[in-house]
This record gives C-alpha cells, structure tokens and sequence, in this order.
C-alpha cells in the first residue's frame, strides 16, 4: 500500500507569516497533531507541532509560526507506507506532508500515524506478547485531580491520554486532550495565570472518558491492534490482577511491525 491511498487530501495548513495563536486555535478546533507550513510561494517548509501550539498563550499574539517550524522529511503520493512509518519514527513525528516532489514541495496532503495504524496488515503484527513491547512507568491520573493539573502534565510531558485510576491502582477511565478540548477547558495552566474557580472545581472524573479498554500482558499484539481499531482508541491499557501495569500505543504497535521494538 502507497502513501496515496491512505493520505488526508486538502489538509488545513498555516503559512509561516500567520501568527502562532491561529496556529493554536486550527490545532483545538480540529483536534488534529500538527499542521504544514508553507513558504509565500506555498511550498511546504515544515510543521508545527501540537505539543508546542498548545503552549502558546493568547498573551504571545504577535509570534508567527515562523519560529516554531520543525524541518521534517516530505514525503511523495508513491511512497511505500511502510517507508513512511520508519520515516515518522526516525524522525518522532505524528505527521508527514506529502509534496509532489521533493523539488517543487506543492503541498498535496498529508499522512499522520493513525492514517498508518488503520492500515496496518495484521499479519505482519509480530507474535509475541503485549507485555514485551508496553510502557511500564506509566504517569496516571486519579478521579479528584483538578483538570489544569493534568492539561499541564500532558503538555509537559507530551502525552496525549492519562488512564484514571483510583486509590487501589485500578484503572476506571482514561483522559486525553480531546476530552479537555472538545468540552472547551483548553485554556488552562499558563494561560489562566490565577487559577480560575472554575478551572480549579473541574475534576477529571467530569472530564473522563469510559469505559478504559484493556488488556492482560500476555495477550499477542495482534489483540492489541484489534481492540483499538475496532473501539478507535489511541492507547490500550495493560492489566494484572486488576491493576495498571503497562500501557500500548499506536506507536508501539507501529515500531513493533517494523521489527525496532
């Protein structure tokens, strides 16, 4: 399978010249993890990132995107998708744009990981165990935490969910920015400098999303992929006894079927 059949055609982009917190505010109202960036001539120059568009505050309004553009590799319509997932590895990026050519850089769309994920043979998912390839110094959070709390851990930390567990370790629910995002309570941390009242009484349990799918940590990888194509969930929870013991992701799943687990 090529590039081509699985890319996102007419992406939103931003242009190096736009202010960051247009940037920001493509990124929240359309929950996507970056956006192209194009030259006066409209040839791809690179990416914004998320993790750093979120960061931007309403306060930093005169900042162009210009300074937050990363130099990622651009990709072509015939390229192996395979070739495209290493590439997005290689590099720690969620998104490539795809050009008509490396010369001319004519945005024609782009691929993220997910538009990989979905497309994944499973009969290259190696066969070994969830346990071999899951996250195990998991950053959690519990049912009371106040929201900005854990909008700031996220940003920090860039991650994108936070399985909620209660006081015995076991998971009950799962956060992520599109939680916070869609619900309207993205501007917080920085940017709600005095902590808002209402800020502060928001509680992740208000915010959580449930049930929080998981998984024992010897069930195969092939499982794994299963469960979060079909319920459309971006990470899998790893359970023993009840408790939190790991976690799998998109990624992880990708880096195992190219064999760089």
């Amino acid at each position: 399978m090529i590039v081509a059949d699985i890319m996102s055609r007419d992406p939103l982009y931003v242009e190096k010249t736009d202010f960051a917190t247009r940037a920001r505010q493509l990124i929240r109202d359309n929950h996507v993890r970056g956006l192209p960036v194009l030259d006066p001539e409209g040839r791809v120059i690179g990416i914004v990132t998320n993790q750093d568009m979120l960061k931007i505050t309403s306060t930093r309004s005169n900042v162009t995107v210009a300074g937050f553009t990363v130099a990622v590799p651009l990709i072509t319509e015939g390229m192996d998708m395979m070739d495209a997932a290493r590439l997005m590895l290689q590099e720690k990026t969620m998104l490539l744009p795809v050009v008509d050519s490396p010369v001319n850089r004519n945005l024609r769309g782009v691929v993220s990981l997910l538009d990989i994920f979905k497309h994944l043979d499973l009969s290259r998912v190696p066969d070994m165990p969830v346990d071999a390839i899951m996250s195990r110094d998991v950053i959690t959070a519990r049912p009371d935490d106040p929201i900005s709390k854990v909008w700031d851990k996220m940003l920090e930390e860039d991650i994108t969910g936070l399985p909620v567990v209660n006081e015995s370790g076991k998971p009950i629910g799962i956060i992520t920015r599109f939680d916070i995002l869609k619900r309207g309570w993205a501007r917080l941390g920085r940017e709600d400098m005095y902590r808002s009242k209402d800020t502060a009484k928001i509680k992740v349990e208000k915010l959580m999303s449930t049930p929080l799918y998981s998984i024992k940590r010897d069930a195969p990888l092939r499982q794994a992929v299963e469960v979060m194509l079909k319920h459309d969930i971006g990470r899998i929870s790893v359970v023993e006894n009840d408790v939190l013991v790991g976690i799998v992701d998109r990624y992880d799943l990708v880096k195992a079927v190219l064999g760089e687990v």
